[in-house]
């Protein structure tokens, strides 16, 4: 039997050359369109009467057709189309009309403006047109059309989308319009009977049923902000961006991916909480962007073998490592390998439990930090400041042609220069030596160690340059080295082990 290799997908219905497949979106780089409403539609949190499931005398569940019938005409179909100039050619490698595809109207190695489809739902939330859908279903089609149980077309205009969460904001030009009423999806719990509705496949508005299977699942990898509701509710293709709600017609998550080794469903999916696209909704309405609390540190999960190397009791918290210059959290009085384990008031059991925290903490806030300093607790004050409306990560090129003595075991570094650092990206702030480059199968390479990483410290000691690494790293007695690194995902402790190498940490030298 082959193995099968299981993926996290996301469940956007794209009909192209190669067949039915799975993608993040149609095109990379979409920025928000700016909404000309000046003052946020009201959410239609009261638009329905409740509306329970039929039951048996015995108290057990015989049909979920009253929620069904109060929530299914306002789950939408949404078509995306992204217009491209290509060429169809023999290999079939380029993307063709689906329909052109199977039904042979487009002669291969004929030119052609080929149409991208995408295929996936929506739910509309106020009468007066707005839609929540998921980001990657409209990120860059020219074209957007929604669709109604009752029939009835419109053109979609998207007012904002904010890719790190994975919500975005549609208005069709309509009113009096069904809507599903948000609940307040912090009151989920594990066991809830949820319906998920949408367009899987394109066969048609579906309902599947199923029950919440976790909550607050993250790590994913998806996106910056992930807080997942878990269910086993099947979900498939084409249910990006419908409902999960719950028995009473509720919604409590937008559809956004699933666990699947085949592209289909596994009974594994997973839903963007109602409270956070509720959220999302009111600043992209009313702003165009997401407005966002920012600490200004780098934090990650403190593991057992990071809380030896602190000498910490526990492994609850988040570890900084790194702080921005002149931020808030270096305005406060947050340092370098600190472990934070309280955020305005709400205990703190890991790096995204803070991100998500401080995200959702309104600018110009002060909230009282409890950090944890060479086994001690500590509490600071920080004034919470705003993320840029223009924040990304930027892609990082490893093309140089300078190189130095290398600071671990098959790894060359070099001294950062003005353009390494033009050409890298790397701010002014972040010093250290840069890796050019090293050992796919190096002990550093597998805790994580990659080329365009800057090492900041080694063994707790700061560095700014090729001369200090080199000497930090031969004094180094033991085979284990803390390492501190900055990427492009912000500074980060790393813990390499070379004990089953058996090599020296001494340096190479070109």
């Amino acid at each position: 039997m082959k193995n099968m290799k299981t993926k996290i997908r996301r469940p956007q219905l794209l009909l192209t050359l190669s067949a039915v497949v799975l993608m993040t979106g149609l095109v990379p780089g979409f920025s928000q369109v700016p909404t000309t409403e000046s003052e946020p539609s009201a959410l239609a949190t009261n638009a329905f009467l409740e509306a329970f499931p039929v039951q048996r005398s015995d108290g057990s569940i015989e049909s979920f057709a009253p929620a069904v019938k109060k929530v299914a005409p306002a789950v939408v179909r949404i078509t995306t189309a992204l217009r491209v100039d290509s060429l169809a050619d023999p290999a079939g490698k380029l993307e063709e009309p689906f329909r052109s595809y199977f039904f042979g109207q487009i002669p291969r190695g004929h030119p052609l403006r080929s149409l991208g489809w995408g295929l996936g739902s929506g739910v509309i939330v106020t009468e007066d047109g707005y839609i929540l859908t998921n980001a990657h279903l409209v990120n860059g089609p020219q074209e957007v059309k929604v669709a109604l149980p009752d029939g009835r077309e419109f053109n979609g205009r998207v007012i904002g989308l904010d890719a790190q969460s994975d919500i975005a904001v549609l208005k069709i030009d309509a009113h009096h319009l069904p809507t599903v009423p948000l609940a307040e999806s912090q009151n989920v719990q594990v066991g809830d009977l949820v319906l998920a509705i949408g367009n899987p496949f394109g066969v048609g508005q579906t309902v599947t049923h199923g029950i919440v299977s976790a909550t607050d699942r993250g790590g994913l990898g998806l996106d910056d902000y992930e807080s997942y509701i878990q269910t086993d509710a099947p979900i498939n293709p084409g249910n990006s961006g419908g409902a999960l709600v719950d028995i009473a017609g509720h919604l409590i998550g937008i559809n956004t991916a699933i666990l699947s080794s085949s592209g289909g469903n596994l009974g594994i999916g997973f839903a963007i909480p109602s409270d956070l696209a509720r959220n999302v909704m009111t600043d992209l309405v009313k702003y165009g962007y997401v407005v966002r609390g920012y600490l200004g540190v780098d934090a990650q999960d403190l593991t057992p073998e990071f809380a030896k190397e602190f000498n910490l009791r526990c492994t609850a918290g988040a570890l900084v490592g790194g702080v921005v210059p002149n931020g808030p959290a270096e305005k406060a009085g947050l340092e370098i390998g600190d472990v934070v384990t309280r955020f305005d008031g709400k205990e703190v059991r890991g790096a995204r439990q803070l991100s998500l925290s401080v995200a959702a903490t309104r600018p110009g806030r002060t909230v009282q930090v409890e950090v944890v300093r060479n086994g001690s607790a500590k509490p600071l004050q920080a004034t919470v400041g705003q993320v840029s409306k223009n924040d990304s990560r930027a892609q990082t090129d490893h093309s140089t042609d300078e190189q130095n003595p290398g600071a671990l075991p098959d790894v060359t570094i070099s001294d950062l220069n003005s353009q390494l650092r033009q050409q890298l990206r790397i701010p002014r702030h972040v010093q250290g030596a840069l890796v050019l480059d090293l050992s796919a199968f190096s002990a550093a390479a597998q805790a994580g160690l990659r080329p365009g990483d800057v090492i900041e410290s080694i063994n707790h000691r700061e560095i700014r340059n090729v001369e200090e690494a080199s000497r930090l790293g031969q004094k180094a007695k033991d085979k284990r080295t803390l390492l501190r690194v900055w990427s492009h995902s912000g500074s980060h402790f790393m813990l390499v082990d070379e004990s089953q190498s058996g090599q020296p940490a001494d340096f190479i030298v070109r």
